[in-house]
């Protein structure tokens, strides 16, 4: 039978994911709205976003963070335009998204001493194979796939080379081994549910001693540069953006902030996360036609969870656009380039009770066309 209850909200889009509970727009503060940001009420929130990034992620003393244009996309080109070169560059990937970047610095830098290491989707790549003398390049949690690293103990404590991590569907939602990562990017739009075109990029000060002491082999776009005169462009770690960021989308995000705040900072938002994940794992031991795409539980993502089923991708199109017609779910049919499947966020802005209406839907949907 058709279930009863809906979710109360049915947005489990994988990114942007979903707002904060209770979130209300006429709530956001407008007086940085119609003014420069490079007024001193702009620079302000702008600062202050940056500080309590810091401050809620547990950042070390020394690391910096910036706001970037281009999304978690434009932070994680300019690091690696800026940064990579100077060593050789073992890059680990197992979804699109690691894929991009291993093309970019493959087809597109074309740089020599480059090693590309990949696993299939469900699988993470051999991290045995890096090498503390070379950069390293990766995602925390792929996306796509629904699989993150589980540890970072291949990481050398004494790497010579920089760590330079793709985090966006990470941060916020799992625990980050800073001091062994040099170089971390992230997007409001995931994990948070803040708006998009805007990206954040963390630097170690190793990140920093190379910023200083490399000077790249290509042209950099403006848009790109983080150093000028051989010294970090200090000024936009510190509030003043490379160029004209929206402040209503800072506004938000300064929202997100306070609402993880709110509910017990970091450590309760990875939590409520994790405890989503488990009403998806039980769902799952308790039924023989879906499995997470993940090939081992420890690394099943607690944000993008991804399930293969027992259906063709013509019955799992069938599902997805019956939920979503159902005002169910919207947006959960697995990535174009991944297996067939379904894609369900259920990072800490989810409501644990909407994950529990969601599942008797789900069942609901694949019985109507399988039967």
């Amino acid at each position: 039978m058709k279930p009863s209850i809906k979710p109360a909200n049915p947005n489990f889009s994988s990114g942007p994911c979903t707002k904060r509970p209770g979130y209300d727009l006429a709530a956001l503060s407008t007086e940085s709205l119609g003014r420069s940001h490079r007024s001193a009420i702009g620079k302000d929130k702008l600062k202050l976003a940056i500080d309590e990034t810091a401050r809620l992620l547990k950042l070390p003393e020394g690391y910096k963070v910036g706001i970037v244009p281009g999304s978690d996309t434009g932070a994680m080109e300019m690091a690696m335009w800026s940064l990579i070169g100077p060593r050789g560059v073992d890059i680990f990937a197992w979804e699109s998204f690691g894929s991009g970047w291993a093309t970019d610095v493959v087809k597109q830098l074309k740089l020599d001493n480059t090693n590309v290491y990949t696993g299939e989707y469900g699988e993470l790549p051999d991290f045995s194979q890096a090498k503390s003398d070379n950069d390293i390049i990766f995602t925390w949690n792929g996306t796509t796939s629904g699989v993150k690293v589980d540890n970072a103990d291949w990481i050398a404590d004494d790497r010579q080379g920089l760590t330079i991590c793709d985090a966006t569907s990470a941060v916020f939602a799992m625990q980050m081994p800073w001091d062994k990562i040099d170089v971390a990017t992230f997007s409001w739009q995931k994990v948070l549910g803040g708006e998009g075109a805007h990206g954040v990029l963390i630097l170690s000060p190793r990140a920093v001693e190379r910023l200083e002491s490399y000077t790249p082999a290509w042209p950099m776009p403006k848009i790109f540069r983080l150093t000028k005169g051989g010294k970090l462009i200090d000024g936009i770690f510190k509030g003043a953006t490379i160029n004209t960021p929206s402040m209503l989308c800072v506004e938000d995000y300064l929202d997100a902030l306070n609402w993880v705040e709110s509910i017990g900072g970091l450590d309760a938002a990875i939590a409520k996360s994790e405890e989503n994940l488990s009403v998806f794992t039980q769902f799952v031991e308790q039924n023989d036609w879906i499995d997470f795409l993940a090939a081992r539980p420890e690394i099943n993502s607690n944000t993008s969870v991804c399930f293969q089923l027992k259906a063709d991708a013509d019955q799992v199109k069938q599902m997805v656009k019956l939920l979503d017609s159902e005002g169910v779910a919207y947006d959960i049919g697995a990535y174009r380039d991944a297996p067939a499947g379904l894609r369900v966020w259920c990072g800490a802005t989810v409501e644990k009770s909407d994950v529990e209406a969601l599942l008797p839907w789900i069942t609901w949907a694949y019985e109507q066309v399988t039967a």
